[in-house]
């Protein structure tokens, strides 16, 4: 399974993703998460199973969903963002992929 966190430059999401790779650990799930800039996210999105969204760039939506049919794309839960909680936006990404199957 392959995650893609974007923002604005792709580092604020960099703590997040750790956090996320930790609680993919810890429940046996094997996930590649990565962080990437809006402008890598678009050329590349179809190469990942989900594309979630920083809330700093949740203006860029629909941008990205009109670039793909097949991948999921969400803004993740402020709450959640601003906490760093990893493993409340992973169980996010692993509900949305599940209901997509």
């Amino acid at each position: 399974m392959k995650i893609l966190l974007v923002c604005n430059a792709g580092m604020s999401t960099s703590m997040l993703v750790a956090r996320m790779e930790k609680a993919a650990q810890s429940k046996g799930v094997d996930v590649e998460i990565q962080a990437k800039p809006i402008t890598e996210a678009e050329k590349e999105i179809d190469d990942w199973d989900i594309v979630m969204l920083g809330p700093q760039v949740r203006h860029c939506l629909n941008q990205l969903k009109k670039l793909t049919q097949k991948t999921p794309v969400v803004v993740i839960e402020m709450r959640d963002y601003g906490l760093m909680n990893g493993e409340n936006v992973l169980n996010s990404a692993l509900d949305i992929l599940n209901q997509s199957c």
